[in-house]
């Protein structure tokens, strides 16, 4: 299992200081470096994101192409210098996953729509779909009864510690309602156009 030392974590902001201008020039953000030993060999896992929107647009993933090029841009950078030394290690680039916590507005705006459970700063915790992210953060929250209307709650920013995303299953049983209710209005519309004859 990759573990990361005292070593490694100074070695870790080394490389973000040498990433950082690359990354940026790329119009990406460095979310995270990480050094770890895996057995004999290290690992550098480098962690990239989109910036913050300047255009109120919500925050979108980074693209394939965009990572793909980013990759090649740092291998080519460390390559050049000596900031991981000479020993050996392997290089993982990749975005932040769906269980990765949300502790910025742009993860925040990135999940528009989308339910998720936040814990603020006094310990205690809310679930909501993100409705709105700028100046606080806007989620839907369910009512207190199943059934009942959602309500809209406002956080600043300062009592938001972190959000989870939570992942949402479609029921089997909806989707076969919806079959059948399509399956019902087919039926309607073709009686429909037999009346209209």
């Amino acid at each position: 299992m990759a573990r990361q030392n005292p070593a490694g974590e100074a070695l870790a902001d080394s490389v973000r200081q040498t990433l950082e201008p690359v990354v940026q020039g790329l119009g990406l953000a460095l979310e995270e470096v990480s050094v770890s030993s895996a057995g004999s060999r290290r690992v550098l896992r480098v962690v990239l994101d989109s910036p913050d929107p300047t255009d109120g647009r919500p925050a979108q993933s980074p693209t394939l192409d965009s990572v793909a090029e980013a990759s090649r841009g740092i291998s080519a950078v460390l390559d050049s210098g000596d900031v991981m030394g000479q020993a050996p290690y392997v290089l993982e680039v990749s975005t932040p996953g769906v269980d990765r916590p949300l502790t910025l507005p742009r993860h925040f705006a990135r999940n528009l729509q989308r339910l998720v459970e936040v814990t603020l700063t006094d310990g205690s915790s809310v679930s909501g779909r993100v409705s709105e992210v700028g100046e606080s953060l806007a989620l839907e929250v369910a009512g207190a009864k199943k059934g009942s209307p959602t309500k809209s709650r406002t956080l600043a920013w300062e009592e938001v510690a972190r959000g989870q995303v939570q992942v949402e299953f479609r029921r089997l049983d909806d989707a076969a309602e919806d079959a059948v209710d399509d399956g019902a209005d087919g039926a309607d519309d073709a009686v429909d156009d037999e009346d209209g004859e």
